[in-house]
């Protein structure tokens, strides 16, 4: 019987058994990661040098580009280097840094999504009192809560996953090292500790999906009610890529974690996790730039180094 003081190093779920396809792995994951860094450091550069977008609304795009290119930064190098090198293992330090990381942005990002959710709702239904709602101080109060709240969940369930007990083996099925995956290898009734961890959470999670669906119905309401063209393109560029994007990341999230055991197989979970961790958020700035024609400007300026001063 071995236990998690003797376990040196994890096995993660192979790609692929075939030489040819652990290759072409590793092409799609670089290809994806590439196209990934690279829209998401233009959101960043644009957003960040760009004074017309010192805004509410551009503040918080910037710090979901960055949970994008953490969550990034997180998975695919260690999947991208067992592709290329026709390995598994992780070590130990290695997966309990990865599964922090992992969570630390997953968790920003859905907080971050949230309050994006906010800024639009404030936008659209309380336009005079926006200036006071969200402030530049209110603003950073609100980023710095949520990067402060993602930190004590990922610290919390990292802490409490890796101080269980590991008796059925090292191997995880999973290209990347989380938290059901490691439970899975424990003996002890301790992982029932983590369980209420995870129902905390859980709950945490449905009260941001229920006010994330009160004010989209607040929106949709105050939408229908002007009479305007210009008044509704306003919803169209703003609200629906930020809707886009809150779809995209929930539904893949949550099928992924939430869909019974008889549909579940090692390649639907791979296929569902590279999904939502890899695939989302090379689209997310793709999704993002297509009807915000201020986003577009900013980020054609910087490519093209005629920045000007306004």
């Amino acid at each position: 019987m071995s236990n998690s003081s003797s376990i040196s190093h994890f096995l993660l779920l192979a790609s692929a058994d075939m030489r040819q396809l652990q290759l072409l792995h590793f092409c799609l994951f670089l290809g994806i990661s590439l196209a990934a860094l690279l829209g998401n450091g233009l959101i960043i550069s644009a957003v960040a040098c760009g004074h017309l977008l010192h805004t509410p609304m551009f503040f918080f795009l910037l710090n979901l580009a960055l949970t994008d290119l953490g969550s990034i930064c997180t998975t695919v190098p260690k999947a991208m280097h067992n592709s290329l090198w026709d390995s598994r293992t992780i070590s130990y330090t290695g997966c309990a840094a990865q599964l922090f990381f992992y969570m630390f942005f997953l968790s920003a990002e859905y907080v971050l999504l949230t309050i994006m959710c906010y800024d639009r709702y404030v936008s659209i239904c309380k336009p005079l009192h926006y200036g006071t709602l969200l402030g530049s101080r209110a603003c950073a109060h609100m980023a710095a809560a949520a990067w402060a709240s993602a930190f004590l969940n990922a610290l919390m369930h990292t802490a409490n996953t890796f101080s269980l007990p590991l008796c059925h083996g090292n191997a995880l099925g999973q290209f990347f090292c989380e938290i059901p995956q490691i439970l899975k290898l424990s003996c002890s009734k301790s992982y029932l500790r983590e369980l209420g961890l995870i129902a905390v959470s859980a709950c945490l999670v449905l009260g941001c999906f229920v006010f994330i669906v009160f004010s989209y119905v607040q929106i949709f309401r105050a939408v229908l009610r002007i009479p305007s063209e210009q008044g509704r393109h306003k919803f169209f560029s703003t609200c629906l890529p930020h809707l886009a994007v809150l779809s995209l990341f929930l539904t893949t999230a949550i099928f992924a974690h939430l869909k019974t055991p008889s549909i579940s197989s090692p390649s639907l979970d791979l296929s569902l996790s590279v999904l939502y961790l890899v695939v989302t958020p090379a689209l997310n700035p793709l999704i993002y730039s297509l009807r915000n024609q201020e986003l577009k400007a900013a980020v054609w300026r910087l490519m093209t180094g005629c920045f000007q001063e306004h």
